[in-house]
């Protein structure tokens, strides 16, 4: 008999005693294999007889595993589940032409999806994906290939690429720029102010911007929002002054949809990232889309 590199038992014999084990039953486990009872009887004998122990009491309604059945079933299903985990990863990439992106609602919304029907004509052979969420820690969010994310650069675990920068000014409505009257910053503190209260701690707002003008963001008049896009449509309802990310709300400010609330404007402390597991190269496909955006980014004019 060939001696096996591992010294391990058959496989099946393994397999089989896994089945036994989780279902505390050789005839639950016969028919999760599709083989009869007397196949997984046969199974686990050949396995006790290599080992030399029983691994299973048998009971007038099942079996139930000894000592050194737990042990090893304890192993076992470890090692099985870390196989399958892995098995599961390699599929995923041998999907060469899928890629999922993903970005807050605000972005995808008023910068990417704009710019993607040119990625789209370019690469049809891509199966672009979207994971949209203002929650860094969504599951979706934390999963896609590429992210793209507002901050300093300095997320654990992750490769980034810089992809832009950004300035921040007020912006409303024409109709409520003609109502109010505005000679400095602090007269924002006398108007409504649209506020998001994001879930990302690393978002730059109104209290970041007031205060570069030494404002005091607490005598502030705030209306709170939790959706970005939302506040920019209150805005141009008339509705107050929202915090205006230039790289988004360009296209609305020139075609007269948003105008500015005075020329005063602060540099994004942070700044837009494409991020990635450190631990998983990009595929052919996702580094495709890297480097469409990073070559856009370069061209954004707007910005």
């Amino acid at each position: 008999m060939a001696r096996r590199f591992y010294q391990l038992p058959s496989l099946t014999c393994l397999n089989t005693f896994d089945a036994c084990a989780r279902h505390g039953s050789f005839t639950a486990a016969a028919s999760e294999l599709g083989v009869t009872l007397g196949a997984v009887s046969r199974q686990i004998k050949l396995l006790e007889t290599e080992l030399k122990c029983l691994l299973f009491n048998r009971l007038h309604r099942g079996v139930e595993l000894t000592g050194e059945g737990l042990e090893l079933f304890q192993v076992l299903s470890q090692s099985f589940q870390q196989i399958g985990k892995l098995c599961r990863t390699l599929k995923s990439r041998s999907k060469a032409g899928d890629v999922t992106i993903a970005a807050t609602t605000a972005f995808a919304s008023l910068w990417l999806m704009p710019r993607l029907g040119n990625f789209w004509q370019c690469y049809e052979d891509i199966n672009l994906n979207h994971s949209i969420s203002d929650n860094p820690l969504d599951p979706g969010f934390v999963g896609a290939d590429i992210r793209i994310r507002y901050g300093d650069g300095s997320w654990r675990s992750e490769a980034v690429y810089k992809l832009l920068d950004d300035f921040i000014y007020p912006v409303c409505s024409p109709e409520f720029f003609a109502r109010y009257a505005i000679g400095s910053p602090e007269d924002l503190l006398n108007m409504p102010l649209l506020r998001l209260d994001s879930v990302d701690p690393g978002w730059t707002g109104w209290d970041a911007w007031l205060a570069e003008w030494d404002c005091d963001p607490t005598e502030a008049n705030f209306r709170r929002f939790n959706n970005y896009v939302v506040s920019l449509q209150a805005a141009e309802e008339s509705q107050g002054v929202a915090l205006g990310w230039h790289s988004m709300v360009e296209p609305l400010v020139r075609t007269g949809r948003l105008v500015r609330m005075g020329a005063w404007q602060m540099k994004a402390p942070g700044a837009y990232y494409l991020t990635w597991d450190e631990n998983k190269p990009l595929s052919e496909a996702a580094e495709q889309l890297r480097s469409w955006l990073v070559e856009i980014a370069s061209k954004d004019t707007t910005v």
